[in-house]
């Protein structure tokens, strides 16, 4: 059966996902096998969809934790030009000012997706 290009466009992008989410999948799971504990009664899960606080689904999903890793590249960039930038302006201009400490840097857990052979990195070598 022929399909148009949109079809073939959105069939291969589909492919794509699932080659994605079953590469995560792997990577979840060879992760579950090096932490399990035997001394311990029930970890049999690791829980990695969100950056900041731990979330714990029955199910680890490559499209949840892209969604997490989207959310904070936002945050971080939310917090760079709203605080930090506006605080460097404001002793700039020399106001009496006392900077604040606005939360946690979360720079390295966004460089574990970014960098080379990080996580995106990988999947894309991988698929």
């Amino acid at each position: 059966k022929g399909s148009t290009c949109s079809q073939a466009s959105n069939s291969v992008a589909g492919i794509a996902r699932a080659v994605y989410e079953r590469t995560f999948r792997i990577i979840v799971d060879k992760c579950n096998e090096t932490l399990i504990d035997p001394s311990m009664k029930k970890v049999h899960y690791i829980g990695v969809l969100d950056i900041a606080g731990f979330e714990i689904f029955d199910y680890n999903g490559f499209e949840q934790i892209c969604i997490n890793y989207v959310n904070e590249k936002l945050q971080q960039f939310f917090n760079q030009h709203m605080f930090t930038l506006e605080q460097e302006e404001y002793i700039r201009e020399g106001l009496d000012w006392q900077n604040v400490d606005f939360g946690m840097d979360l720079q390295p857990c966004i460089d574990m997706f970014e960098k080379p052979m990080a996580f995106l990195a990988i999947f894309e070598e991988e698929s």
